[in-house]
């Protein structure tokens, strides 16, 4: 069973990460192993959604399932589904043009572990965001470890990556008008006491440098996270579960919750 993966495949393991990667449509997985053993409502349910769209089925025994899971916790399947891409620069215009609100965007300044982008695409996921952006280099992307951290969060939402993230701040701001919002622990504002209604783009750091030179000239404002303790920065993931949250809280004042969905 070993040498299994092909070029724009990832295994991916797990009930919840098989059944979203199957909610993606005819080909996302390719072939499931699942421990038939194993007497469990949910797994027998997503086999039989499994066999429903034509993925192929093997059994496999738990050695064999623990060797493709890599340690992951697998609940009695593993399967082998198709990399979510990321998209281009040239894709945001599309992206753009195609929503019915004001855009939610959220912005990585190379982000370099990819535990940590997968976090922040969970938490883009689960907060409505339309899209992340993050520069093409020096930046983590879509790898095996991020889409597994992402929990589904990968395919769901938008990744974009950028030649130049300066630039493509500058065109957010000038050509769509959306308020570009970064994150600087030195900042004099608070987080809470910023507008983060209507058409937002906010801004996280790198998890050493934070926000670059150029990318802070490109930013609208500068908010900070209160800290009352002796640590002196949150992680990058962290930090942004808390800002998409507080905009999301301003953003529901003046909208239904149904309207913030994607």
């Amino acid at each position: 069973m070993a040498n299994v993966v092909k070029p724009a495949m990832r295994i991916i393991a797990g009930i919840h990460a098989v059944r979203s990667a199957l909610g993606h449509g005819r080909g996302a997985i390719e072939t499931a192993w699942y421990d038939a053993s194993r007497r469990d409502r949910r797994l027998g349910q997503l086999l039989a959604a499994l066999r429903k769209a034509g993925v192929k089925l093997q059994k496999a025994n738990r050695p064999e399932l623990e060797q493709l899971a890599g340690g992951a916790n697998h609940q009695g399947i593993v399967a082998l589904a198709s990399a979510p891409a990321a998209l281009g620069e040239g894709n945001l215009d599309e992206l753009l043009c195609a929503l019915q609100r004001p855009p939610f965007l959220l912005v990585l300044d190379h982000v370099q572990d990819p535990h940590n982008l997968g976090a922040c695409l969970r938490s883009a996921d689960a907060a409505g965001v339309h899209a992340v952006i993050a520069p093409r280099d020096r930046a983590a992307g879509l790898t095996p470890a991020a889409c597994k951290v992402a929990s589904g969060a990968a395919e769901s939402v938008p990744f974009v990556q950028v030649t130049n993230l300066a630039r493509t701040l500058r065109y957010l701001r000038e050509s769509w008008g959306v308020r570009v919002v970064g994150t600087a622990g030195e900042a004099d504002t608070l987080l809470y006491e910023a507008d983060l209604t209507g058409s937002l783009a906010l801004v996280m750091g790198s998890e050493e440098k934070g926000l670059r030179r150029l990318t802070r000239e490109q930013c609208d404002e500068l908010v900070r996270l209160p800290m009352f303790g002796v640590v002196e920065s949150l992680n990058v993931s962290v930090a942004a579960g808390a800002a998409l949250f507080e905009a999301v809280r301003q953003r529901l004042k003046y909208t239904s919750k149904n309207s913030l969905i994607r």
